[in-house]
């Protein structure tokens, strides 16, 4: 195989098409196709990916085909199989990839605020992901596909592992035990079917309620908890001896009191 040029990375099927016939030729002149743009090879597999996974998740990937994929990018068939030599379904995990690396990418927070409120901050980004990359966010959590395979599920798996690591890590439990296991990914189910949820309803709940809805959530799932675990009952002790006496759980507080009877809400 002939070495590629150190000089030139670009594609050489992103170069304008040598058959065509130059401005001064006689007769009928072919038009050239639009939209050329010189990719290097990383820029050119970036962008399949990128088309793809718009495809894939705005409707069933069974119905997305390779030649889809290259009229979207202005590419040729040959090409994606260029840098997908596996065909579709390899294009499909590289786009799932894709969208579970920048999703895990925003399971972050600055360190600052009690504890509430730096949940609040990762389900900002968390919710901010899902607005700007709906139809990646739908492919990556949507199942059911046939072109669902163990490799794809390892993907999603990965970003919720990511997710039960970071969010235990930001409660200060270094070391969770099963129920406390089941605690935060029970939660993270509620965060993934209420994003789901959000989209699918025409995003009528603003974002900023959704997030102080799923806080609350939160505190109210510890809780419970609590009542059955001792790790967890020192989880939320810890979580609630930062909060603020305004804060959110203390507001949670309130609102749940002045829901109850009265002989209740006294006790």
């Amino acid at each position: 195989m002939a070495a590629r040029s150190a000089t030139s990375p670009t594609d050489p099927a992103d170069a304008p098409d040598a058959t065509a016939p130059d401005s001064g030729a006689a007769g009928g002149e072919r038009p050239r196709r639009a939209g050329y743009r010189r990719l290097s090879v990383e820029q050119r597999r970036e962008q399949l990916i990128e088309v793809a996974l718009e495809l894939f998740s705005s409707r069933p990937p069974e119905e997305v085909g390779l030649d889809d994929v290259a009229q979207a990018a202005g590419a040729s068939r040959p090409l994606v199989y260029r840098y997908f030599a596996g065909g579709k379904q390899q294009l499909y995990e590289a786009a799932l990839r894709s969208a579970a690396e920048e999703l895990s990418s925003r399971f972050t927070v600055n360190g600052t605020g009690t504890p509430t409120e730096q949940l609040a901050e990762v389900l900002d980004g968390y919710f901010s992901f899902v607005a700007e990359h709906a139809a990646g966010y739908g492919a990556l959590l949507r199942g059911g596909s046939v072109v669902e395979t163990a490799r794809t599920s390892a993907i999603v798996d990965e970003v919720r592992r990511v997710a039960l690591k970071r969010t235990l890590r930001h409660l200060g439990v270094r070391s969770a035990g099963p129920r406390m296991t089941l605690l935060v990914r029970s939660w993270i189910s509620v965060v993934e079917a209420s994003a789901l949820s959000w989209l699918d309803e025409g995003r009528q709940i603003p974002p900023e309620s959704l997030r102080d809805w799923l806080v609350d959530e939160f505190v109210a799932m510890s809780a419970a908890a609590a009542v059955h675990d001792r790790q967890a009952a020192r989880m939320l002790a810890g979580v609630l001896a930062l909060e603020r006496p305004d804060g959110p759980a203390a507001a949670l507080v309130a609102r749940l009191r002045a829901l109850l009877p009265e002989e209740l809400g006294t006790a």
